[in-house]
C-alpha cells in the first residue's frame, strides 16, 4: 500500500494541522510517513503546501513524483488546480469552494469550479459556511479534513480523535466545534457523492 496526498491552500488556513493529523493516524498504524512542507507568509496570503506520502513498506522520497498523487486536498479553489498535473488519471480533489481573494485578477470562481469537477473524481464542499455552522469560523481545515476522511484510508474516528488532541491545548470549546466542523464536513462529502451518484451536476 502507498497513498500519496498534496495538502494546499495559503498561509493561515490550517493545512499544516491537517497534515500533522494524517502523518500522525498513519504512524499509529505502523506505516511510514514521509512529509515535506512548504511554507508561505500568512500576512501576505503566500502560498502553503505539504506532501504526504504513506506507505505500509519503505519510502525513499519525500516528494510525490507528478501523476502519482492519489488526493489533492485544498483550502483554497485556485491552489488545488495549481498540483492538479501531479494527480494519477483516477486521482481526486478535495475542495473549498470558498475562494481567498489574495490577488487582484483572481479567476471567476464558477470557472475554477467547473475546471475541478472536470477531474474525474472531485468533492467540493463549503468549508467556511460549514466552520461557522459548527461553532469555529476558523474551523475550515477540520471541515476539509472529514470530507477528505471519506476517500482516507482511516477510520473517521481516527483522524477525529487525533485532531482533539492536538487541539486540546486550545481548550474545549475549540475542540468540540472541530469534531462538529469534522462530521459536518464528512456528512457534506457523502451527501456530495450520493447526488453525483444520482446523476445530479457538480453545480
Amino acid at each position: 500500500m502507498q497513498y500519496n496526498i498534496i495538502l494546499a491552500g495559503v498561509g493561515g488556513q490550517g493545512i499544516l494541522t491537517i497534515a500533522k493529523v494524517i502523518s500522525t493516524a498513519a504512524i499509529r498504524r505502523g506505516w511510514t510517513v514521509k512529509q515535506a512542507e512548504v511554507h508561505g507568509m500568512s500576512q501576505r496570503g503566500g502560498a502553503v503546501y505539504s506532501h504526504i506520502r504513506v506507505s505500509d513498506r519503505e519510502i525513499h522520497s519525500d516528494l510525490i513524483p507528478n501523476g502519482e498523487c492519489d488526493l489533492i486536498i485544498a483550502m483554497e479553489p485556485l491552489e488545488s488546480l495549481r498540483y492538479v498535473g501531479s494527480l494519477r488519471e483516477d486521482g481526486q480533489i478535495v475542495a473549498n469552494t470558498t475562494p481567498l481573494v489574495n490577488m487582484t485578477n483572481y479567476p471567476n470562481v464558477e470557472e475554477l469550479l467547473d475546471r475541478i469537477c472536470a477531474c474525474s473524481g472531485n468533492v467540493l464542499v463549503d468549508a467556511e459556511r460549514l466552520a461557522r455552522t459548527a461553532g469555529s469560523v476558523l474551523a475550515g481545515n477540520s471541515v476539509l479534513l472529514g470530507a477528505a476522511s471519506t476517500l482516507l484510508e482511516f477510520d473517521s474516528a481516527e483522524l477525529e480523535n487525533v485532531l482533539a488532541e492536538i487541539l486540546i491545548r486550545k481548550g474545549d470549546r475549540v475542540v468540540e466545534a472541530n469534531r462538529r466542523a469534522f462530521r459536518l464536513g464528512r456528512s457534506a462529502a457523502n451527501a456530495y457523492a450520493e447526488c453525483l451518484r444520482r446523476g445530479a451536476r457538480p453545480a
